[in-house]
């Protein structure tokens, strides 16, 4: 029993967990560049499992306190669940990564994560650009036309043209154009002057004039200045007004996705009697929800376009069930709901709460801006919220911060290697 403890001692403080992690790290990783291109992926099940098994074994060779082991255990027996329940496995491997990061500096793995997934980007948009592989642009129609004469007068849709670069849509241009850019100025706050968040924004333009992506270039926008702000008024860094007032906004855009779930169908309902009666028929309220819709390309509405109203509340249950797996919309912490279960939701905006606390003691300003960018861009888009977890560098900060004991078992406050 000695020898087996001790040759586990050996590969735990070894060079071997850090392997284990990096190349299921990659691998992920290389799933989501590979998402984002033209090429269908035939063999993504099984990278999955393959970086679920690199992660388990780098969890298993990790030192966790026996209180933390429980709560692991906690959760992927809630994943376990989910997975009986719905037949994807989501939850699982999402908690087992999470919780694989531990030991794992955290600026170490981002700044790894930030030059992986721009090397990815840029070679994708090489091959489309050199007309080697994926399409530069993509003619359709991008629903500019106002709702009320495309969906209830039927005129048809005008087409237009606008730049992917080989990344299959203009949105997924501008979506990895802005998640790059919250993750490489992220990475390298301390390092971050005026001019260079001046050059990003001439990039975040360029983009828009590119793919025409409104939201892209706004939340884009929101971040840089939210970060400039932070790099050069450093008394708000300490200031916990700043932090709470985070929270609140986080807050509100959950609170706000709930709303627009219960209420996607009266607000379709509004609309239509507006159009034809000149009387929305329904309260303030209502009205209020259905002029945000506007703003947002329709998104409330959408949730109604299924047979079943797939993404309003009623579609929503405990656990979810195996048919919320394949319907898609774009409202992020709606899918979070209704894809993965009320409670599984809640647990994950607990973890994020939770993340909110870590960067409020460490006093990470840059983290706080793009906590707060994160759940501004889900509210209208779910890139955050799918089975790719390379897509969702808050899981990685979730998993090198989180935990109230070192690897050690010693009760205190961890200081991650950062």
């Amino acid at each position: 029993m000695e020898m087996i403890q001790a040759a586990y001692r050996r590969l735990r403080d070894g060079r071997l967990p850090w392997i284990l992690f990096y190349i299921g790290l990659t691998i992920e990783l290389l799933i989501v560049v590979v998402d984002k291109s033209n090429y269908a992926n035939p063999i993504e099940g099984y990278l999955f499992r393959l970086t679920f098994l690199l992660f388990a074994v780098k969890l298993a060779l990790t030192g966790y306190h026996w209180k933390e082991w429980l709560a692991i255990a906690a959760l992927e027996a809630v994943g376990f669940l989910s997975y009986r329940i719905t037949g994807e496995n989501d939850i699982i491997r999402m908690v087992t990564f999470a919780a694989a990061c531990r030991n794992i500096p955290l600026r170490q793995m981002l700044r790894y994560t930030f030059w992986v997934t721009l090397a990815g980007c840029l070679v994708i948009i090489m091959l489309s650009v050199t007309g080697i592989y994926g399409e530069i642009s993509l003619t359709q129609a991008y629903g500019h036309e106002a709702a009320e004469t495309t969906r209830y007068v039927g005129v048809e849709e005008a087409e237009e043209t606008r730049f992917t670069l080989g990344m299959g849509h203009p949105n997924a241009l501008s979506c990895m154009f802005f998640m790059l850019t919250a993750l490489g100025v992220y990475v390298y706050f301390s390092r971050m002057r005026w001019y260079l968040y001046l050059f990003l924004m001439l990039l975040n333009a360029g983009v828009y004039l590119l793919t025409g992506s409104k939201t892209g270039m706004l939340i884009t926008t929101a971040f840089l200045v939210g970060a400039c702000i932070m790099t050069y008024c450093r008394f708000l860094r300490q200031n916990l007004f700043v932090y709470l007032s985070g929270a609140l906004v986080f807050a509100l855009c959950i609170g706000f996705s709930v709303d627009a779930a219960a209420c996607a169908q009266r607000v379709r309902d509004a609309q239509w009697n507006t159009f034809f009666y000149l009387n929305p028929g329904d309260n303030v309220h209502i009205v209020t929800l259905g002029k945000i819709d506007r703003y947002i390309n329709g998104r409330i509405v959408s949730l109604t376009d299924s047979e079943k109203n797939d993404g309003m509340l009623e579609t929503w249950s405990s656990f979810s069930c195996e048919n919320n797996m394949k319907y898609y919309f774009d409202m992020g912490w709606v899918k979070l709901f209704y894809r993965y279960g009320v409670i599984p939701g809640i647990l994950y905006v607990a973890a994020c709460l939770a993340l909110l606390w870590k960067f409020y003691r460490r006093r990470d300003a840059c983290g706080l801006v793009l906590f707060v960018v994160f759940a501004l861009y889900t509210v209208v888009e779910a890139h955050l919220i799918s089975a790719y977890i390379g897509r969702n560098y808050l899981l990685m900060m979730m998993g090198a911060m989180g935990g109230a004991y070192t690897a050690q078992g010693d009760r205190g406050t961890r200081k991650d290697a950062l």
